[in-house]
């Protein structure tokens, strides 16, 4: 993903959480990555990160910046499970416990395709932009 995309991310995260918002993610590198930088800047504890596994099974070069997240919730029982079907099943999470979903995507990104659906379907807020 080009850094023009990551810092609007991370501006826009900044934004919301300075607006009152709480922001929710999910951990790893790119989109998620720079929506929480931009989360912690603002509030710190404005911010949870649902991780799909463990913390342990999060890519090397995410783990430092997720050890410093004061509401992180890993999902331990996942990981036996792909990071397909882990993922799939930390976005469900994500969408109980929000009421709108912003979703950075390509066009044939079936995971959060599905999930942008399945949020959709219980009358969350979904705003969709697409990187290609």
């Amino acid at each position: 993903m080009p850094i023009t995309h990551q810092n609007l991310i991370e501006l826009m995260s900044y934004a919301l959480v300075l607006g009152g918002n709480r922001v929710m993610t999910s951990g790893s590198t790119g989109t998620n990555a720079a929506a929480i930088k931009g989360a912690m800047r603002a509030d710190p504890n404005m911010l949870t990160v649902i991780l799909p596994q463990t913390l342990e099974r999060q890519p090397r070069e995410s783990r430092e910046q997720l050890s410093r997240v004061i509401h992180l919730v890993e999902n331990s029982s996942n990981d036996h499970l792909s990071l397909g079907e882990a993922s799939t099943l930390c976005n469900r999470q994500i969408i109980s416990r929000c009421q709108q979903l912003i979703c950075f995507a390509f066009h044939d990104s079936q995971t959060l395709l599905q999930t942008c659906q399945e949020a959709e379907e219980q009358r969350r807020l979904v705003t969709l932009f697409y990187f290609d």
